[in-house]
């Protein structure tokens, strides 16, 4: 995969960056900081920006006033909001070629990013697909949506523009899988992935963990974002946890049972609790929790730390070997005591 430097990240490397955007109108500048802040400290990577007017520049130099990761401006149709953006110092441009006007325009926002050693975005969208792409493939198919890319790599490519990230959205999830798969046969430029549009919080993360995930495991992507109707907050979780599920993040990892009737203890809580308390851990440790005390240990035993119930009381266990029992209503504590160790 080809290396493209973003801000103090680079996208090629082999690491997967975890992105989100905000969703502050652009003109209310203090709040969009704060989200920014917030989005900073729950492990955003990247934080992505709309800028509809030239005036909205003023929020890029804002943002990197107040946070350290990479700022992209997402532009749409006036090139000139692009230019202004690269004036403010953002660290990556996200535009479709396409609809920011003729080949001068296009040439004035490779050039000055070129001079500034900004790398460009390309987004492509099945529902903003270009005509005569539409025309031959009859819809936005996965070939269409590669085929568009590629015309804008060589647009920027006819003006010695080669610092790339591309992007094909669709809120299809098969379609979108198809269309990445394509395009990571046809280049070696780093891509987004994500489904954009994927919904609320519970069926989009849903979509996006196939989405993203499949691909993911397929060795396809180098950013991600799951796009929710949601705080972005939860999109940056929500990416994070697709990340540690295909065996590429780091931070805790929870792992538990279903229950069934042999389960003594209130083990959804208990999980709930848990997942909560080591999301902020940074250590790549799987924790278990189980319901019952005969197979938890065995069945968890991979499980670098975990606790399994039974009546009143519970066990601490370190793969699969017991550690020591412990009364129910201090599962939690000594837990954490144990993750303190490791």
């Amino acid at each position: 995969m080809k290396k493209v430097k973003v801000g103090g990240l680079t996208f090629g490397c082999g690491k997967i960056y975890v992105q989100s955007m905000l969703n502050v109108p652009a003109d209310d500048i203090e709040n969009s900081v704060k989200q920014a802040i917030e989005l900073e400290k729950a492990g955003c990577e990247i934080i992505r920006a709309a800028v509809p007017k030239m005036e909205n520049a003023r929020l890029i130099s804002a943002l990197k006033k107040s946070v350290d990761v990479p700022i992209v401006a997402d532009i749409h149709f006036d090139y000139k909001i692009a230019l202004e953006c690269i004036e403010a110092g953002v660290d990556k441009i996200r535009i479709n070629p396409g609809n920011i006007g003729g080949d001068d325009r296009v040439k004035a926002v490779a050039d000055a990013c070129r001079a500034k050693h900004i790398p460009i975005r390309i987004g492509v969208n099945s529902g903003s697909l270009e005509k005569d792409l539409l025309e031959k493939y009859g819809s936005p198919t996965a070939e269409a949506l590669a085929e568009s890319a590629l015309n804008h790599v060589k647009l920027l490519n006819k003006f010695d523009f080669d610092d790339i990230v591309i992007s094909l959205k669709s809120s299809n999830v098969k379609l979108m899988i198809n269309a990445y798969r394509l395009l990571a046969e046809q280049t070696d430029y780093p891509l987004h992935l994500g489904v954009t549009e994927a919904g609320t919080e519970r069926m989009g993360l849903i979509k996006s963990a196939v989405g993203i995930g499949s691909l993911l495991c397929d060795g396809i992507g180098a950013t991600i974002r799951v796009s929710l109707t949601a705080d972005p907050i939860q999109e940056v979780y929500a990416g994070k946890d697709i990340l540690k599920a295909c065996g590429l993040g780091g931070g805790a990892e929870i792992v538990s049972c279903p229950t069934c009737g042999r389960t003594q203890i209130d083990l959804i809580t208990l999980a709930n609790r848990v997942e909560e308390m080591i999301k902020t851990v940074d250590k790549p440790i799987k924790v278990a929790v189980m319901g019952c005390a005969v197979n938890g240990p065995g069945e968890a035993r991979e499980a670098d730390i975990g606790i399994a119930g039974g009546i009143g009381e519970g066990l601490i266990f370190r793969k699969g070997q017991i550690v020591r029992k412990v009364p129910e209503d201090r599962l939690l504590e000594e837990l954490k005591k144990e993750i303190e160790k490791l």
